[in-house]
């Protein structure tokens, strides 16, 4: 199969330079937008591997798109639970609704915001694994 790798490029980059981000966001104690951020750049890091390849990457949901990546490449439970684990942090760092008290700036920690960045960095490194032809 051949491979977009300027297609895949556009999504990758944008991954990579959203997940670079998560630092300054975690020093400034914006750790509700760091957990967003850590769910952007998988997103877009799984995102960019279908696109490359041809395929649908529709939606936001990770684990959906993840499982469409599964079908083509070899995984784990180790990506899967880090693909799970940021689904969830695609509405609740953002919205001031998405708990009952508060707003998301109240409810995110440091600890929060340093589990979104691992689990992000399992999921570039997964990229960049699966995708080393178009690195």
């Amino acid at each position: 199969m051949e491979l977009d790798c300027e297609e895949f490029h556009r999504w990758f980059d944008q991954a990579v330079y959203t997940f670079n981000l998560i630092d300054s966001d975690i020093e400034n104690s914006g750790y509700s937008w760091a957990c967003f951020k850590a769910q952007q750049s998988a997103e877009l890091a799984i995102k960019g591997i279908l696109l490359a390849m041809g395929k649908n990457a529709f939606g936001h949901g990770i684990l959906k798109l993840y499982k469409d990546v599964s079908k083509i490449f070899k995984t784990d439970q180790n990506i899967e639970n880090s693909v799970s684990y940021l689904d969830k942090l695609y509405i609740s760092p953002r919205y001031p609704d998405a708990f009952t008290e508060g707003s998301p700036w109240e409810h995110f920690i440091i600890n929060d915001a340093i589990a979104s960045k691992e689990a992000a960095k399992n999921i570039i490194e997964f990229t960049e694994k699966v995708m080393a032809s178009c690195l």
